[in-house]
């Protein structure tokens, strides 16, 4: 019983976890905005040239 105790009681790995599970929430993130990005940036190359093939002709 002391040991469960003592383990229940130890926070020695608990700054470890914290910082992990916040670099994995912010990988989450930044491969999720990466999706969005690439996707905007694509409609704006589009466009550009659409532009350049229009003032071309």
């Amino acid at each position: 019983m002391r040991a469960l105790r003592s383990f229940l009681a130890d926070k020695s790995g608990a700054t470890a976890i914290e910082y992990g599970l916040i670099a994995a929430i912010m990988s989450v993130a930044l491969i999720g905005g990466y999706g969005a990005f690439t996707g905007s940036l694509d409609n704006v190359f589009a466009k550009i040239t659409a532009a350049i093939n229009t003032a071309g002709k």
